[in-house]
This record gives C-alpha cells, sequence and structure tokens, in this order.
C-alpha cells in the first residue's frame, strides 16, 4: 500500500513540474533593479525585458528600487513568493560583495536566491567632465597625487567604488569618496563639474561620451572594450597590476522558485541573448555576452564572491 501511493506521488509530480513550466508565467512579471534609472543594469534590464516579455506572453515590467547598495532592491525581492512572478537584475555589487561589507544584512545572497541566467558583463569607464583639462588618462594619473579630487560611486561598495579606492591606494592621492544612489544621478553630478571622475559601467557611459558631455579616459577590465578599442585600460595607462573590475548583471528569482521556472527562463533569456538586435545594442554599449545554465552562472556568482572579498581585504576600506 505504501508503495503504491510513493509510486502515485512520484508520478503526480513529474506530471505537475512540466506543467508549471507550460502554464508559467500566470500574469506580469516584475523585474527588480536595485538602483536609479540610467544605471548600466537599468539599460541591460530595459533592453533584455521587452523581448522576454514577448517569449513569456505576459509584460515584464522594469521596476527600479534604489537604496542600500543595491540592499533594497535584493530585500524585496528575497521576501517575495517564489512563483517566478518577480525576479532580481542582480549585478556585481548586491550579489558578490554585499554579503562581506554590509554589517546586519537583511538577506543572503547565497541562500535567498536561485541564479537564473547571466545578462552580460561589461568593463568599467574611468569618465571625467567634457570640460576637464586631463588628455589622457596617463596625464589624469599624474594629477592624481597633486590636488584634492573627489569620485562618485552608484554607492559604497559597488565595483565602482572599489576601482576608485584601488586608484587612491596605488596613487597615494587626496581622494574623496561621493556615494549615489545608483548610476544615473553620479553620471549627472559628473557631467555637471560637482565631481571630478567616476567609474560608471559602459552601457550606461557611453551615451554622453557620444554626445560629447563625458571625456572616457581609461577602461576598468583586464582587456581593451570592444566598444572604445582606442581606450587604454587603467592597467595600460598607470602600470597598476591587476586592475581589473567589470560589472555584469544577471537574473535571480526567490529561493524555492519551482526549477521548471528556473528552467524556463534560462532558455527564454539565452534565446533572447542569441538575437541578432539584442546582440549589437549590448555590443555597441561595451557589454560582452555569455551564455551559461543556472548551475554554471551560480558557479560564477560564487566565484566573483571570493574575488571581492580579497579586493576588500586588500584595500582595507569598511563600510561607513
Amino acid at each position: 500500500m505504501i508503495a503504491k501511493l510513493l509510486a502515485a506521488a512520484f508520478t503526480a509530480l513529474v506530471v505537475t513540474l512540466p506543467a508549471q513550466a507550460q502554464t508559467y508565467p500566470s500574469g506580469p512579471v516584475r523585474l527588480i533593479v536595485a538602483y536609479s534609472p540610467g544605471g548600466t543594469g537599468d539599460v541591460v534590464a530595459r533592453i533584455i525585458a521587452d523581448k522576454l516579455s514577448i517569449a513569456l506572453g505576459q509584460s515584464v515590467v522594469v521596476e527600479n528600487r534604489a537604496g542600500g547598495s543595491g540592499a533594497i532592491g535584493a530585500q524585496a525581492v528575497a521576501r517575495a513568493a517564489p512563483d517566478g512572478l518577480m525576479l532580481f537584475l542582480g549585478q556585481t555589487g548586491e550579489m558578490s560583495i554585499n554579503q562581506h561589507w554590509l554589517k546586519g544584512l537583511a538577506y543572503d545572497p547565497d541562500k535567498d536566491f536561485e541564479p537564473i541566467a547571466l545578462g552580460a558583463i561589461v568593463p568599467l569607464g574611468l569618465v571625467v567632465p567634457a570640460k576637464a583639462s586631463y588628455a589622457s588618462m596617463k596625464e589624469f594619473y599624474a594629477a592624481l597625487s597633486t590636488k584634492k579630487i573627489t569620485f562618485a560611486s552608484a554607492g559604497a561598495g559597488t565595483p565602482g567604488f572599489f576601482a576608485g579606492e584601488l586608484l587612491k591606494l596605488k596613487s597615494k592621492g587626496d581622494l574623496t569618496h561621493v556615494p549615489y544612489k545608483g548610476a544615473g544621478p553620479a553620471l549627472n553630478d559628473v557631467i555637471g563639474e560637482h565631481v571630478d571622475f567616476y567609474f560608471p559601467g559602459l552601457p550606461a557611459a557611453m551615451p554622453h561620451v557620444k554626445s560629447g558631455t563625458l571625456k572616457l579616459l581609461a577602461v576598468s577590465s583586464a582587456k581593451r572594450s570592444s566598444a572604445a578599442p582606442d581606450v587604454p585600460t587603467v592597467a595600460e595607462a598607470t602600470g597598476i597590476e591587476n586592475f581589473d573590475f567589470t560589472l555584469w548583471q544577471g537574473f535571480f528569482a526567490p529561493r524555492g522558485t519551482p526549477k521548471p521556472i528556473i528552467e524556463r527562463l534560462n532558455k527564454e533569456i539565452n534565446a533572447v541573448l542569441d538575437q541578432a538586435d539584442v546582440r549589437a545594442r549590448l555590443s555597441a554599449a561595451g557589454a560582452e555576452i555569455v551564455h551559461m545554465s543556472s548551475a554554471e552562472f551560480a558557479g560564477f556568482v560564487q566565484n566573483e564572491s571570493a574575488k571581492y572579498l580579497k579586493i576588500i581585504k586588500d584595500t582595507g576600506v569598511t563600510a561607513d
């Protein structure tokens, strides 16, 4: 009797799981971005969300919930029902840095989320106001040790923050950090000459560089970007070894979301990334597209976490 009941339960499970993927989504999907509009995550989210809406047959609405170095948006998704109707566009900061950086974090990147798929990996760009006197990264780096300089970030503990702090450490300059709630407000203040420089993701920076309101002096990655092949890396221009900061964007669901839903979302997101116009738009912005299974993406996130733990220890910076 018990054997028959177990067999029946197993059969029901096998039948139910594929059905969950087939009937998903039952309504509009909310995609949370943990920073203000205009940042790299927001740009990538909106490019992919429009196409994902068509693939899923339901609207995918991008919502910006800024604050707490990404923690506010992350918390909202961590507490959401595990039905796939609220997803998180998680980035380097909130998924691989905050747990090593912020005390009393109200979410656990490892325990509260199901990794779905990697969206894009982008280098950061060191930008200065268009009217800044620096003609090159080498010239700018030489100036860092001669006067007081301010640098913006999308929030303390973000990759751009650590890039600025490492530049401060290596140049031995008098650099003051000015945090913002996202790349959009930070970029506006660099354009307005209220702060001296910033390391935004290239997708957020390139429109301003092309319009002439910002100057791009260098990229933060180990290799030059195809979006700006004539622009040197920070390491090239300054001689700083292992200067390699990138910003990635990936899709996450609340822990407990059924595996068939995770697998369908992984399949659909990777298919969207294969569309020629999507690849063209992301590539033009300096983004690199790397297909990963949900398991491969989970391993990628863990490796990034270990990397930033080491950076935090090396720079010695602490959260305010």
